[in-house]
């Protein structure tokens, strides 16, 4: 049992040294690698997954909202999205047998698709600006308050079942709506934004029975000093090798969810 706390921490430790390298790769990272390096269920995975990162973001929520780089506005606007299509969501999985192999395989599905996802965003994210930033840029007021609410539901849903999303994607989107914003305040707005929509899903699983607590307590002893290490390192390794390296991880961990 020790030797297992301790692998749990490791892993948690190299997660949290990613997380605090790039700024994006916790549930991308974490949730796979419970699934396929230590044959948890999916479903319990992501329940713990969501809990975890709670804390987690609950931390970087502290030292953004100090440094003043949390525009509350836009995390009011993602959350009045997230929120409503969290509890959806979680009711429509409450129906499933959330541990049998119907409910284990959406998730699965779903995840690989989101890994898929959040790796294009890294890769990419440039090309999207440049091709679709001045049409974003034009937008008035009320469509970029409507698609910001959308954002945050469409989160809210692949957050719940995957538990990834809340990062590289919700970066990429307020990057395209809020073209004006400096980059703190976009990744400190997600990150803030995080904290009510993975607790509330991690609740949601917690009561449905799918999160292990002391898997939860063994990742958090391993992953706070790692995302401290990693962000002491961030300034010191090239941000492009490190979003290549992760964006190539993420597809390699998806195809091999998926197929």
């Amino acid at each position: 049992m020790h030797a297992i706390d301790l692998l749990y921490s490791l892993s948690g430790f190299v997660v949290g040294l990613l997380v605090g390298m790039t700024g994006v790769g916790g549930g991308s990272l974490m949730t796979p690698l419970l699934i396929l390096l230590f044959g948890i269920h999916p479903a319990t995975a992501v329940g713990s997954d969501l809990l975890y990162a709670a804390a987690t973001k609950t931390a970087g929520t502290f030292v953004h909202g100090f440094n003043k780089t949390v525009d509350w506005r836009i995390v009011g606007r993602l959350a009045a999205g997230s929120v409503p299509m969290t509890a959806l969501t979680l009711f429509v999985l409450s129906k499933l047998e959330l541990r049998g192999a119907t409910a284990g395989g959406l998730i699965t599905v779903v995840l690989g698709c989101a890994l898929f996802v959040t790796a294009g965003a890294l890769i990419f994210r440039r090309q999207l600006i440049e091709a679709f930033g001045e049409w974003f840029e034009r937008l008035d007021v009320r469509r970029t308050r409507i698609l910001t609410i959308a954002t945050g539901a469409a989160l809210g849903v692949l957050v719940s079942i995957s538990s990834v999303g809340a990062g590289a994607i919700g970066v990429s989107a307020l990057v395209l709506l809020y073209p004006r914003l400096p980059t703190a305040r976009i990744v400190g707005s997600d990150i803030a934004h995080a904290v009510p929509l993975t607790l509330l899903a991690g609740i949601g699983h917690w009561i449905m029975g799918s999160v292990d607590w002391h898997l939860i307590g063994s990742l958090l002893a391993g992953s706070l000093p790692g995302i401290f290490l990693g962000s002491y390192m961030s300034s010191r390794v090239p941000d492009t090798l490190l979003r290549l390296t992760l964006a190539t991880t993420l597809i390699i961990v998806g195809s091999k969810l998926v197929l």
